[in-house]
């Protein structure tokens, strides 16, 4: 049986050099991991289109997309999830959570930390450098 693939861009949402992650809510899958932020790409959407229309749903804030962080896949018992990565700037708006429990600020010695959803780890590994 093929898994199905799910294709996700996320956000490495930086200020202060600090990156913002975000800790998936109750309602999600994977509960109370955290991840970056962002989301599934529609048919006719580019990556990046994806990752700005994603993260104004999940946080309410404009962001311009700058680096290309890396892609990763994770086989979940739901699908393989295929997640490109981008560090970003919030150029408007307050952070508002929508869908997550949780979110916070860290620096790169904090990064590996965390208790990440699988996908998002290699991301986190490669920001640590970035940072």
């Amino acid at each position: 049986m093929t898994k199905k693939i799910i294709e996700v861009v996320g956000a490495a949402i930086i200020k202060n050099n600090k990156v913002l992650v975000m800790q998936r809510g109750e309602q999600m899958t994977l509960p109370g991991m955290w991840e970056f932020p962002g989301g599934k790409i529609e048919a006719n959407e580019t990556e990046e289109q994806a990752l700005i229309r994603e993260i104004k749903e999940e946080l309410n804030v404009d962001i311009e997309i700058r680096d290309y962080i890396n892609e990763a896949s994770y086989d979940y018992d739901f699908g393989t999830v295929i997640l490109k990565v981008y560090t970003a700037e919030i150029v408007a708006g307050q952070i508002s959570m929508e869908e997550h429990s949780d979110g916070k600020w860290v620096t790169a010695d904090e990064l590996m930390t965390i208790d990440w959803a699988p996908v998002d780890i290699p991301a986190a590994e490669a920001l640590t450098k970035y940072l």
